[in-house]
């Protein structure tokens, strides 16, 4: 059989050609894995962490968050960072403790064994020029944040009142102080701007009004506040023009802010929150269960004088506006 030169030199290409294709589909192919380039997450991104802190709370956008930038933490190789969250006129703090890297949050308390476990709320808390009841320089301080228009802030009200001072005439003050949940109850500030301004005008009668505006309190509207209020003023001689000025003072206005200030600072997020020496109850507490805690802190102090109204409550500040 007869070939063309050039059919044979072509059918020698395509040979050598198959032959180096079966050697490349035969010898071992390496293959290089591709790193997927995956962006490292850090709580230190403000997008991520409140990412993560909304998912952790369950907050949903309608709720704004105020992410405060990172300052040294209490504790060594982490940063604090505050968030608050608010939604109208209700708001809510919480601490976190971020790592250096930016992997870690921790959220809770760190204490330090040297010092008082409730000295970060003690050195928040001023009781000075406020309302207050018991023996003054008592071993057991309680401060009581309380709105007038909450129901189970007056049925603590009646603990406190009724057996307090009868169990503990010496050893136990408890001091007021306002804080009113303006986006639940329509009258609580107005009630306890008007307190403040009772106080001012005469002391001794802030009490009398406690009791009183806690007994009526489900007779009293927004609507009718002010005539029941002036009503109550009478039957105490309180002139009502001194207490219209009082009511509309800077003075009263600022000490009622204040409260509610010292309530932020210290994470009062509902009503009656109480601080005996610092220890922090919430909700209406029992008087059996009070009692306890407060036979306990006299106990303790008798070795230890590290929580009672030494330690920094009474600190002496001016009044605002003086």
């Amino acid at each position: 059989m007869a070939y063309w030169a050039g059919d044979v030199m072509g059918m020698r290409s395509g040979v050598l050609l198959c032959c180096a294709a079966a050697m490349l589909s035969a010898a071992p192919v390496k293959k290089t894995a591709a790193k997927l380039l995956v962006p490292k997450l850090s709580a230190f991104s403000k997008p991520v962490f409140e990412d993560y802190v909304r998912h952790l709370f369950v907050w949903p956008t309608a709720i704004q968050l105020e992410i405060a930038d990172p300052k040294p933490g209490p504790m060594p190789g982490y940063d604090e960072v505050r968030v608050r969250a608010t939604q109208g006129k209700a708001s809510q703090e919480e601490v976190f403790y971020i790592s250096k890297d930016g992997q870690k949050i921790v959220r809770g308390q760190v204490f330090d064994v040297k010092e008082n476990p409730f000295k970060a709320d003690l050195d928040k808390i001023r009781t000075d020029l406020r309302p207050s009841m018991g023996t003054a320089g008592a071993s057991v301080v309680i401060v009581e944040f309380s709105d007038f228009q909450c129901h189970f802030c007056r049925e603590e009200a009646k603990v406190l009142r009724e057996n307090l001072l009868k169990d503990y005439p010496k050893d136990v003050r408890l001091y007021f102080m306002d804080n009113p949940l303006d986006s639940l109850h329509p009258w609580a500030r107005a009630a306890a701007v008007a307190g403040q301004a009772i106080f001012k005008l005469k002391a001794d009668a802030f009490w009398e009004y406690h009791d009183w505006i806690f007994e009526h309190q489900a007779e009293i509207t927004a609507e009718n506040f002010e005539a029941k209020l002036f009503e109550f003023a009478k039957t105490k001689g309180l002139d009502p023009l001194q207490l219209k000025a009082a009511i509309a003072s800077k003075q009263v206005l600022a000490a009622v802010d204040q409260s509610m200030e010292m309530g932020r600072a210290v994470q009062v997020q509902s009503t009656p929150t109480l601080f005996v020496n610092g220890r922090r109850l919430v909700g209406a507490v029992d008087w059996r269960e009070l009692k306890r805690i407060i036979d306990y802190e006299i106990d303790y102090q008798k070795t230890a004088k590290n929580a009672g109204e030494d330690c920094g409550c009474e600190i002496k500040l001016a009044f605002p506006g003086k």
